[in-house]
């Protein structure tokens, strides 16, 4: 029986919808995941859906998931302000 191998690095990415507002998600792949959540199709955050055109602003890796999921929980408390500031301090 095969087993799943874990994913070496986790991100964290920020997405900037047409109407100004962030999106958070964590994930193994940012070009796949911002593939599927710019198609609008199953896999899409529902979030997303009808919010487009999408623009990746930050992303960052992490060494497995459950650090990603905590700074995603982190990310997400950030007030507006915060995350921008976030995504202009970054090198992305």
């Amino acid at each position: 029986m095969q087993q799943k191998k874990s994913a070496k690095y986790w991100f964290l990415y920020i997405i900037k919808c047409a109407n100004g507002h962030l999106y958070t998600g964590i994930t193994t792949d940012v070009a796949r995941r911002f593939s599927e959540h710019q198609s609008s199709g199953p896999l899409a955050a529902k979030y997303l859906k009808g919010k487009g055109p999408l623009t990746l602003v930050y992303q960052e890796s992490l060494s497995c998931r459950s650090s990603a999921t905590k700074r995603e929980i982190e990310v997400k408390k950030l007030p507006r302000l915060k995350k921008l500031d976030l995504i202009k301090s970054s090198a992305y």
